[in-house]
């Protein structure tokens, strides 16, 4: 196709998420814009894919290219670019102003979208789940308020953050209601990280690439509360009507050092410092200083993360290699989750460090990620990172493996090491708790009745 001398040509850095929302919701249908290609990062393999013509609209008959972040100073020069809009999450204030600078030495403007701009609009009653970074407990407070919820009855449909890893048409809408259900949609194990716990409890989750048919078809099922459940500390992408973001004290100061988690910081009216029980006090009084001279209107909520262990007697004298969520010790930057302080208080004769025998792609994400100590990141965002792990995970000389996943790696894996299962959920300290928060918000609109 000629370019159009008045259209605007534009290219979205994204990470298969935010990036197609903010096409759908602000360039798609714009006959004054042109977005010439999708640059992909943080998720392995999405590059060289294509935004289908059937997600890009009529003015994009070809769909739209995704190729790798590290062809942009290329592809400004090349087409011309005007803008180029970044558009993924948990990413440092200083590494965005490294890909800002190369924007605009290659002749681009560089561009944030932010809230207001890119969230869609409903009736029903919407509470936001969010964080300062991945891996603060987004998962387990959602769990919390589905449970209080159920308990007095009120219908609610869990809406989470895009994980478009496979075919994007296909994953347009996606619903999820029974262990089926991510059969059926070849579930990736971070898919299934977010979704399993959530369907155990008899939530219905809906998902996608396209949020305003996502939303539609919520809607259509008209339950009396959306919960909002985020992906890594990104802002969400339908407006709420409560928006509750986390904190994490293993990391004090990160709520002021990364994108989009600062936002969030300064926008949520319920901050919740998780992990209280197992930080050091005063790692959770230097979050709370930084809470009162940003955010000092907010409700502030101290909740534990507690953990169980299946079989705990099985990790005690044992050589243990812990297994933890991959995107928490990644580009969420921990050291160590909540399963490494497990195997010490279990009593862990040794915990095995896998990097020796790290197989085909976790190679390069222990390149990738130095600061990874001692543990196995639970990478899984295709069958051939699966099998990579499978093939970490046998190779490794180690008694035990003790899975520290939201999901059991034992049911997807053919894993020939014993394993033992951690759990994990938190728990209201002290007060506000958020079942107080959370009947004050019902009662409000109405929700809570008698019976409740």
């Amino acid at each position: 196709m000629q370019r159009d001398e008045k259209q605007k040509r534009v290219i979205i850095m994204g990470a298969g998420g935010r990036d197609f929302h903010n096409f759908n919701m602000v360039y798609r249908d714009s006959p004054h814009t042109r977005v010439v290609a999708f640059t992909a990062a943080q998720i392995p393999g999405i590059e060289e894919k294509v935004y289908p013509p059937a997600l890009a609209g009529s003015l994009y008959p070809e769909g739209i290219s995704i190729v790798s972040q590290d062809q942009l100073p290329d592809l400004i020069r090349k087409h011309s670019v005007d803008e180029v809009v970044f558009s993924y999450s948990d990413i440092s204030h200083e590494m965005m102003g490294h890909h800002a600078s190369v924007a605009l030495a290659a002749g681009a403007d560089f561009v944030l979208f932010g809230p207001e701009r890119t969230m869609l609009e409903t009736a029903i009653p919407v509470i936001s789940v969010c964080a300062v970074r991945t891996g603060c407990g987004k998962s387990q407070l959602t769990r919390h308020l589905c449970d209080l919820l159920r308990k007095w009855d009120i219908s609610t449909v869990v809406i989470r953050h895009p994980m478009a890893y496979g075919d994007l048409f296909r994953q347009r809408v996606q619903h999820f209601a029974t262990p089926a259900d991510l059969d059926a949609q070849q579930c990736t194990i971070e898919e299934r990280e977010e979704y399993e716990p959530l369907i155990a409890r008899d939530a219905t989750v809906f998902a996608g690439v396209d949020y305003r048919e996502v939303l539609s078809q919520v809607e259509a099922e008209n339950p009396r509360v959306i919960l909002w459940d985020g992906g890594n500390n990104d802002f969400p992408f339908i407006r709420p009507d409560l928006e509750i973001v986390l904190l994490d004290p293993f990391r004090p100061g990160h709520g002021l050092l990364y994108h989009p988690g600062e936002t969030n910081l300064r926008r949520g009216q319920v901050l919740v410092i998780n992990k209280v029980n197992s930080a050091p006090r005063h790692c959770v009084d230097r979050v709370l200083e930084i809470v009162l001279q940003v955010n000092p209107q907010a409700q502030i909520v101290e909740t534990a993360s507690v953990y169980q262990v299946d079989r705990p007697g099985a990790i005690k004298d044992k050589r243990v290699l812990v297994v933890e969520d991959g995107p928490t010790l990644t580009h969420g930057e921990m050291s160590h989750g909540i399963g490494y302080l497990a195997a010490k208080e279990l009593g862990a004769r040794e915990i095995v460090n896998p990097k020796p025998f790290a197989q085909g792609s976790l190679r390069e994400t222990f390149t990738a990620y130095t600061h990874i100590a001692e543990l196995l990141p639970a990478m899984g965002y295709g069958p051939e990172q699966m099998a990579d792990l499978e093939a970490t995970i046998n190779k490794t000389p180690a008694d035990v493996v003790l899975v520290a996943t939201p999901v059991d790696l034992a049911g997807l894996l053919k894993l020939k090491k014993e394993c033992v299962r951690l759990t994990y959920e938190v728990q209201p300290l002290g007060k506000p708790r958020m079942e107080d928060i959370m009947i004050e918000f019902l009662s409000k609109h109405n929700l809570m009745t008698d019976s409740s």
